[in-house]
């Protein structure tokens, strides 16, 4: 069972989210709320397994409720909630930890997958939130020569991974689209995540966009 609590300062849409989430079996939404101040308290109140945050709450924002719960040690997974779909939103948030960035236009089917991916321990974004990452890693902004010359080199077939695990393509279709074997894949997968600093796919994505790796 996916226990959700659901943060947001439009009761209709909290209302909404709700009733996309009730009927599926695997998922309950547990509690819900109104203001960042009031998150901390539910989830551990309900043991939150999954936190459905709102980037601009009141009392407290969703980037901050996101540190707080860095702080904590939480284990409860984050997908941000957003009507702003820009590059330095989707930086922030997951730089503190959030998993997946939705838009509020996502769709029932969208949403339920988002959910079900984080839970599971992979990153989800919106369509066109994957569109804006992409732009930005792909933009010629350049972090200067000075600073470029203690980060790693990252060779072209980690970018073309990198690239596929950004679009969500599992290990099996990255190996297909590649010619190359699972093993490989993971090979390059592990080798991003060491020589990036990550623990996960959206600490990837994070650090990705930051230094624009797939900038050409």
């Amino acid at each position: 069972m996916i226990r959700v609590l659901i943060a947001d300062d439009h009761k209709m849409f909290v209302d909404g989210i709700e009733s996309i989430l009730k009927p599926e079996d695997g998922i309950e939404v547990v509690a819900k709320c109104y203001n960042g101040g009031q998150v901390e308290k539910l989830v551990e109140e309900h043991n939150v397994d999954l936190l459905l945050l709102d980037v601009n709450l009141p009392g407290m924002n969703g980037i901050e409720v996101c540190k707080r719960m860095q702080e904590l040690k939480s284990e409860v997974k984050i997908i941000a909630i957003s009507m702003f779909n820009e590059e330095s939103y989707v930086s922030e948030i997951l730089s503190n930890g959030a998993s997946g960035y939705v838009l509020k236009n996502t769709g029932r089917e969208e949403l339920l997958k988002a959910v079900k991916n984080v839970h599971a321990g992979l990153s989800y974004f919106s369509e066109e939130v994957k569109a804006t990452i992409m732009k930005g890693l792909m933009g010629q902004n350049k972090k200067k020569e000075s600073a470029k010359a203690f980060f790693p080199k990252v060779s072209k077939r980690e970018k073309e991974v990198l690239a596929l695990i950004i679009d969500e393509h599992t290990t099996q279709e990255i190996a297909n689209k590649l010619f190359i074997s699972l093993k490989t894949v993971e090979s390059h997968r592990s080798s991003l995540l060491n020589k990036l600093n990550a623990r996960n796919t959206a600490g990837l994505v994070r650090i990705a966009i930051e230094n624009k790796i797939l900038a050409e």
